[in-house]
C-alpha cells in the first residue's frame, strides 16, 4: 500500500463533502506531475486528503477504489475513485510541516501548487505517531 495526498479548496470539494459523499471521483487535474501521481495509484493506496486556500492542512484520510482511468471529459487528463475512511482528529497544517523540517525535500514544501503527490514513508510513519497522541 502506498500513500498520496490530494488537496482541494474546501469551497469546491472538502472533506465533509467526501464525508457525506462517501465516495467521489477524482478529477480536474492538468499538471503532469500531479497526473502521474494519479496514473500511480492503486486500489486500497491511501489518499491523505489537503484543504488548501487559506486553510492548507492534511484533514482526512481517503482509500483508492478504482484503478485510474482517462477522464472522460478531457482525453489528456486521469481520474481515480476515492472513498472516505476518516477525519484527523487534529488537522496538520502546512506549517507544522515545514517547522519540522522532517520533509524540507517533499513536494508539498517545495511545490506549492502541485495538486496530488506521492507521500514519502516518512510523513506516514510521522502522521501515525502523531495520531497516537
Amino acid at each position: 500500500m502506498r500513500y498520496f495526498l490530494a488537496k482541494s479548496e474546501p469551497a469546491s470539494y472538502s472533506i465533509d463533502q467526501l464525508q457525506a459523499d462517501k465516495k467521489t471521483t477524482w478529477d480536474g487535474v492538468r499538471n503532469p506531475q500531479a497526473l502521474r501521481a494519479i496514473r500511480e495509484m492503486r486500489p486500497d493506496d491511501r489518499v491523505f486528503i489537503y484543504h488548501s486556500g487559506g486553510v492548507s492542512a492534511v484533514v482526512g484520510l481517503a482509500k483508492v477504489v478504482s484503478e485510474p482511468r482517462t477522464d472522460p471529459k478531457d482525453e489528456k487528463s486521469a481520474t481515480i475513485d476515492l472513498e472516505f475512511v476518516s477525519r484527523l482528529k487534529t488537522p496538520v497544517t502546512l506549517k507544522e510541516i515545514k517547522e519540522s523540517h522532517l520533509f524540507d525535500d517533499w513536494a508539498l514544501v517545495r511545490q506549492s501548487r502541485l495538486s496530488t503527490m506521492q507521500v514519502p514513508p516518512e510523513f506516514v510513519s510521522w502522521m501515525k505517531e502523531r495520531d497516537k497522541t
